[in-house]
């Protein structure tokens, strides 16, 4: 399910600068990354479903591994994961509404930060 309306849809922000607000909102880059793609996750979990939260970017100057990239934000993604299939985002899938508003306060927290340094 794509979230719209976040304010970081089309962001272009340093990616060093992205990966400590990322970082401190609990989004994970970690391994996820190429040279011109970066993908950011986080899990969150209820009852017996498990459901991530995704921030896509693409670097526009620089490499996503280099000394300093500058990349653009795509549209967030909320999935539900199913075992052993991996996630689903189709707009087909239900998600609790604690679950979307945890997705979206997190991503408010997020584009309220990257606001900070725009």
């Amino acid at each position: 399910m794509k979230i719209e309306g976040t304010g970081l849809e089309g962001l272009t922000v340093d990616l060093s600068r992205l990966d400590e607000i990322m970082e401190d909102a609990g989004l994970v880059r970690a391994g996820q990354w190429d040279y011109e793609r970066a993908t950011f996750d986080r899990k969150i979990e209820a009852k017996d479903e498990t459901f991530y939260l995704r921030v896509q970017a693409y670097a526009v100057e620089g490499e996503i591994g280099g000394r300093h990239a500058l990349v653009k934000l795509m549209t967030p993604l909320l999935g539900k994961h199913y075992y052993p299939h991996g996630v689903e985002y189709g707009e087909g899938e239900n998600f609790p509404s604690a679950i979307l508003n945890t997705s979206k306060g997190l991503l408010k927290q997020v584009s309220e930060e990257l606001q900070k340094v725009q």
